[in-house]
């Protein structure tokens, strides 16, 4: 068989646990032997078997009694029970009791080879069902307040129809998790859902990407590539960053928008595609328009319905549920005990700023989990990782004029983009839409050093 597995075989016959042993050895498995149930129980618990296949008639504890403390112990090995004393009411206690089968003896090995590999076939489609189910939780979007429940009645709302969706946010919020609700509710939901992020694609390359090249159409095309739009044929196409998108491949989306095809690169006719597109960026659209840096025609054929997504300070009620859905998720990824967090501790990292959002607070979770020492993460646990002195406005209330807060504002959200982009300034500049020089003039009227907190090479 292709998967080699872990076999506990119980028998008090010695020839029985002789000749099993050498049959699953000879096909590829590891087989442990045990005489006795009290043993057999030790084992078990001790070891990570695929396997257990048990006798059901031995002196001392019976197969049966041994598969009940197997359940009672929280023991979730499949086991397949054997009896040369078999009858109906020995075989319904059994599968009451939980076993996976129940064999007569004797039994012929093609038999017995054959029980062993449909069991590792139920436990490997188990084993996929509970690692589904744990992708499924990591789209999930958690909430608990007011602000989230009136933006999932929206997204339920249009997830319905066909309408091109814009989802605006910070970045961090949990924008491609909304672009997959939308999908995932949606008519496609069958269909393939496909994204790209456009800041991460290299100008000369995101044609290729969206709409794919025949073989021989340019240096290095050594073959066809289907693009991601007829990858995503019948379901959806989810374009991140759309802001960052380059003019002229603007002009060419706008295009596919608008006829309802796709022509690969060397391609000498184009190909109709049936996608639903939904866009997301960090970016004011309607600035970049004003600034001419991003296409009016576009805007309008994109920005049909509009999602903000809030920023985590604006919804700090949502914060206690995240965490827990978070150390639920990393504990479960990494086979730790629980961790519970202090109502301390959630009071703190409900204090905090987190300029990095819903995806800070994730990775945070999981570092928290990790520096706990007291069996639970505490206020000092939190103190003592989270970073200080950087954290963007909570509110923009305070006190003084109109100018002396709105450039307080400026200066805080420069120093959250800085520790966001690990204080390179050039990213940062990227990241706030200035040039680099002008960052420098910028933060210089606003009494920021950035030469002495730049992480880039001298020049």
């Amino acid at each position: 068989m292709p998967q080699k597995a872990h076999l506990l075989i119980v028998d008090d016959e010695a020839n029985t646990l002789a000749s099993l042993s050498r049959a699953f050895r000879l096909a590829g498995h590891e087989a442990t032997v045990c005489d006795n149930a009290a043993k057999a129980l030790e084992l078990a618990r001790s070891q990570a078997f695929d396997l257990i296949i048990s006798d059901v008639v031995m002196p001392g504890k019976d197969g049966l009694s041994l598969l009940e403390d197997l359940k009672s112990q929280g023991v979730t090995t499949p086991v397949v029970m054997m009896s040369g004393q078999a009858h109906i009411d020995m075989a319904v206690r059994a599968t009451r009791l939980g076993a996976l089968d129940f064999l007569e003896k004797p039994i012929s090995t093609e038999k017995l080879l054959l029980t062993v590999e449909n069991a590792l076939k139920l436990q490997r489609l188990e084993s996929e069902n509970r690692q589904l189910r744990q992708r499924v939780g990591k789209h999930e979007i958690v909430w608990t307040g007011e602000t989230m429940k009136k933006l999932m009645a929206q997204i339920e709302k249009v997830a319905a129809s066909e309408t091109r969706v814009c989802i605006l946010g910070e970045t961090g919020t949990g924008k491609e998790l909304v672009a997959r609700t939308l999908h995932e509710r949606s008519p496609r939901a069958s269909g393939p859902f496909v994204t790209l992020n456009c800041a991460a694609v290299p100008a000369e390359l995101i044609e290729s990407e969206l709409f794919g090249h025949e073989k021989g159409s340019f240096t290095g095309a050594a073959g066809r590539h289907i693009g991601k739009f007829e990858q995503a044929e019948r379901g959806t196409i989810f374009l991140d960053e759309i802001g960052d998108m380059p003019l002229p491949m603007q002009a060419k989306l706008l295009r596919v928008l608008e006829e309802g095809e796709v022509e690969r690169i060397g391609a000498d006719k184009p190909t109709r595609v049936d996608v639903r597109v939904v866009v997301a960026t960090h970016r004011n659209l309607e600035a970049l328009v004003r600034e001419g840096k991003f296409r009016q025609d576009l805007f309008h054929r994109v920005y049909v319905f509009p999602i903000l997504l809030p920023p985590l300070r604006e919804r700090k009620e949502d914060i206690t549920v995240l965490v827990q859905h978070f150390a639920e998720q990393v504990c479960a990824q990494n086979n730790w005990k629980p961790m519970p967090f202090s109502p301390m501790a959630i009071q703190d990292l409900q204090a905090y700023g987190w300029p990095g959002n819903v995806r800070e607070l994730r990775n945070m979770v999981e570092r928290l989990i990790l520096l706990a020492t007291e069996g639970e993460v505490t206020g000092d646990t939190v103190e003592m990782a989270l970073p200080r002195g950087l954290t963007p406005p909570t509110s923009l209330a305070g006190s003084g004029t109109l100018a002396e807060r709105a450039q307080a504002f400026e200066r805080e959200v420069i120093l959250s983009e800085l520790k966001r982009s690990h204080f390179h300034v050039t990213n940062a500049a990227k990241a706030l839409g200035l040039e680099r020089s002008h960052l420098y003039k910028k933060a210089e009227q606003l009494g920021v050093d950035l030469r002495s907190l730049r992480n880039e090479p001298a020049e």
